[in-house]
């Protein structure tokens, strides 16, 4: 390990263009990167881009350091090396989700949040969907938006032996599998009101009566709609 003297030397001539002296710089402070880069694991991101990212972040801490900081550079280092890392999740990571999706999430929770404080309970949709003069249904897109996909490799058992997909693996049959996709398939070409009326339904949990609030129908329709999916599905698998 470089002592401090040693580091700042490196810095200065890293800082006047010395690759050898940078290169030296990142060699000595991986530990370091690891350790943080261990702290963003299963966060749909290898761990080798977690690596890489943070080898970033540590450059530009080399190229920014200013010695009269007067504090140790892996002090000034961690926030940089970290600051990359959860950039590139918040910004650029494997799920895209578009500016306006970002802003309407932010402005639901908000609006969820103080609601919840006077009620006692989560605003219903059409709540959030008439403060945010959005349709139920981009409310609902705009909610899922929000929520992390766990990943199939995540550990979820008490010794970290097994991953959600030996979970998938060993509950799910090759035809169970294949039924799934069909009806995934089915449900993604279902026009735009038989799709929600599906997602709220079987997905959400809700009822026909709150359904048809949402919608704006008469609860008759929301189930002639449920009831004529439902026979297009069994078709589909049969």
């Amino acid at each position: 390990m470089l002592d401090h003297t040693e580091t700042v030397g490196l810095i200065v001539a890293a800082q006047k263009g010395d690759e050898s002296a940078k290169e030296a710089l990142i060699v000595n402070n991986m530990p370091l990167i690891k350790s943080i880069a261990a702290r963003y694991r299963n966060k749909m991101i290898e761990y080798d881009d977690l690596l890489q990212l943070g080898a970033m972040g540590l450059v530009k801490a080399i190229n920014n350091f200013d010695v009269s900081f007067g504090v140790r550079f892996s002090t000034y280092a961690v926030p940089m090396i970290a600051g990359e890392i959860k950039r590139f999740i918040r910004d650029d990571g494997a799920i895209k989700v578009s500016r306006s999706l970002k802003a309407a999430s932010l402005k639901i929770q908000q609006i969820s949040s103080e609601y919840k404080q006077e009620h006692g309970d989560a605003p219903p949709v059409d709540y959030l969907a008439e403060k945010l003069g959005l349709d139920p249904q981009e409310v609902v897109f705009a909610m899922d938006s929000s929520k992390y996909p766990v990943s199939i490799y995540e550990k979820y058992d008490d010794d970290n032996s097994q991953c959600v997909m030996d979970k998938l693996a060993g509950g799910e049959s090759g035809e169970d599998m294949m039924d799934r996709m069909i009806l995934k398939d089915f449900i993604r070409t279902l026009p735009k009101r038989e799709k929600t009326v599906i997602v709220l339904r079987y997905f959400k949990d809700k009822t026909q009566s709150e359904i048809a609030k949402i919608l704006g129908v008469s609860q008759v329709q929301v189930s002639r709609i449920e009831s004529k999916i439902i026979s297009e599905m069994k078709k589909a698998l049969a």
